[in-house]
């Protein structure tokens, strides 16, 4: 079985999401989705989900190409998450590319490319600023 596992904090969730999370399920036989914390998002972005992990998890888990989620509570135990959940590979758009490379030990890593002219950060101020 060929196990794929991806991570993110899939705030404000969005088509780019989407079809990154259906790319990522058709390159194996189950998808795994490690879903940033709210205390990992502050310290990454300083900031918190607008939406919180209790619901970001929900709405991940309830997408038909997603077969499993779990909290990610810190960057520096990716590889553990990984050996976790028996990764086949980790899975990252290509913003990412070369990140995580130090993974290739334990999985293949890919990078796919992301969908262009979308991004949460945009979306969020986008919303903040409207009248």
């Amino acid at each position: 079985m060929r196990r794929i596992v991806t991570f993110g904090t899939f705030d404000v969730l969005h088509v780019g999401h989407v079809l990154i999370l259906e790319r990522a399920r058709a390159l194996g036989d189950r998808l795994i989705v490690g879903v940033s914390s709210d205390d990992l998002n502050f310290r990454k972005k300083g900031r918190r989900p607008i939406y919180s992990q209790t619901d970001r998890l929900h709405i991940i888990s309830a997408l038909r190409c997603v077969d499993e989620v779990f909290v990610e509570e810190s960057l520096e135990l990716k590889g553990d998450y990984l050996r976790q959940h028996q990764a086949s590979a980790l899975v990252m758009g290509d913003d990412w590319v070369g990140r995580f490379d130090e993974f290739k030990s334990i999985c293949e890593v890919i990078y796919l490319p992301r969908t262009p002219s979308i991004s949460t950060t945009e979306i969020i101020e986008v919303i903040r600023q409207a009248p």
